[in-house]
C-alpha cells in the first residue's frame, strides 16, 4: 500500500508476470498431453513367447498400451509387463486394439491368423508381423484379410540375445503392403515404426522378395553354419584364437533358437534350397581343391625321392 497525500490509502494494483509452474489453464500443456496420448498405440501382440515378451517390454517402456494372446498361459509374464493378457482371442479382438502384431513361430502364422475373429476388430485395424521371412505372412495377409485391413511387413533382424542391450544400430527391415491413403491410417503405420526408430534402430525400407533374397544369405546361412558347427560338439581349449572363440559363440547363439525357427527359414523362404545347393558345391569343391594338392604332394614324394 501507498499513502496519498491527502491521508488517505491509495491501494496499488498487482499483475501476474510469470507464472514458474503449468496451471490447470495452461493450453500448450493440454495440447501436449493430447499429443503425447494420440502417439500411443493399442498393441495387441499374437504369440506371446520369448520375443513377444522381447518386444512388449520396449512398447510397454515407451508407453503403448499392451495386449497378449498366446495358445500357452503367459498370464504372470504379462502381467510382469504390464499387459493384458487374454486366452481367449475373441475377449482380445473386443479391445478394438489399433495394431495386431503377428509374433507367432513361422510354422504356426497361417492357422494362428485364420483362428482370429477379426469380424471382432475395427474395420481398418493395422496388421502387421515380425516374421524372419516376408513373402510367406505378405500372401498371406493378403489371401486372408478383408481390404479394409491395412498390412505392414516388418521383420527386427536381432531378437533377445543380440538386442538385449539395446537396439541402437540394429536393422529394422519393413514393407508398406497396404495402408490405407488417409492421414489418420498413414500416421498410424508410422507411429508403430517410430518405435523401433526412437530405439535407434536402422530402419531399412524393402519388398518382401529383396528381404528373402538378402536374409537366406545373411540369416539362413548364418543358422545353418551355426548348426553344422554344433554337430561336431565343439569345446573350448587352452589355445582358442579368437576366430574359434567367434565359432564358438556362432553355435552359441543360433542354437538358442529353436529348430522351428530355422526349418521355417528352410520351409518359407524359397531362396534357401538354391543356398543349400551352392554350400554343398562350395564344400564339394573346397575338399576337390584340398585332396587335389595332397594328390600333388604324394607323387612329388613318390617319385623325386625315388633313386
Amino acid at each position: 500500500m501507498a499513502t496519498c497525500s491527502g491521508g488517505g490509502v491509495r491501494r496499488r494494483r498487482w499483475s501476474i508476470l510469470a507464472l514458474d509452474a503449468a496451471q490447470p489453464f495452461d493450453k500448450e500443456g493440454q495440447a501436449l498431453d493430447v499429443f503425447e496420448r494420440r502417439g500411443r498405440l493399442k498393441i495387441a501382440i499374437i504369440g506371446f513367447g520369448k520375443f513377444g515378451q522381447f518386444l512388449a517390454k520396449t512398447f510397454g517402456r515407451q508407453g503403448h498400451t499392451l495386449l497378449a494372446h498366446s495358445r500357452s498361459d503367459y498370464s504372470a509374464a504379462a502381467a510382469s509387463l504390464g499387459a493384458a493378457f487374454f486366452s481367449d482371442p475373441h475377449d482380445l479382438c473386443e479391445q478394438h486394439p489399433d495394431v495386431v502384431l503377428l509374433s507367432t513361430s513361422i510354422l504356426s502364422t497361417a492357422p494362428v491368423l485364420r483362428a482370429l475373429p477379426i469380424q471382432r476388430l475395427r474395420r481398418n485395424t493395422l496388421f502387421a508381423d515380425v516374421l524372419s521371412v516376408k513373402e510367406f505372412p505378405k500372401s498371406l495377409f493378403l489371401k486372408h484379410l478383408p481390404p479394409h485391413f491395412d498390412v505392414l511387413c516388418t521383420h527386427p533382424m536381432f531378437g533377445p540375445e543380440s538386442g538385449k542391450d539395446g537396439w541402437e544400430g540394429l536393422p529394422l527391415v519393413f514393407e508398406k503392403v497396404r495402408i490405407g491413403d488417409t492421414g489418420e491410417r498413414a500416421e498410424r503405420c508410422q507411429r508403430f515404426l517410430d518405435i523401433f526408430h526412437h530405439e535407434g534402430c536402422r530402419m531399412v525400407e524393402m519388398s518382401c522378395a529383396e528381404h528373402d533374397a538378402n536374409a537366406a544369405e545373411s540369416q539362413f546361412l548364418t543358422h545353418t553354419v551355426g548348426r553344422l558347427l554344433a554337430k561336431l560338439d565343439l569345446k573350448t581349449t587352452p589355445v582358442n584364437t579368437k576366430g574359434y572363440e567367434a565359432l564358438l559363440k556362432l553355435v552359441e547363439i543360433t542354437c538358442s533358437d529353436s529348430f522351428e525357427l530355422y526349418n521355417g527359414l528352410f520351409m518359407y523362404n524359397k531362396n534357401s534350397t538354391e543356398l543349400l545347393e551352392r554350400l554343398d558345391l562350395a564344400f564339394d569343391s573346397l575338399k576337390k581343391e584340398l585332396f587335389g594338392k595332397l594328390h600333388d604332394v604324394v607323387r612329388k614324394q613318390l617319385f623325386e625321392s625315388s633313386p
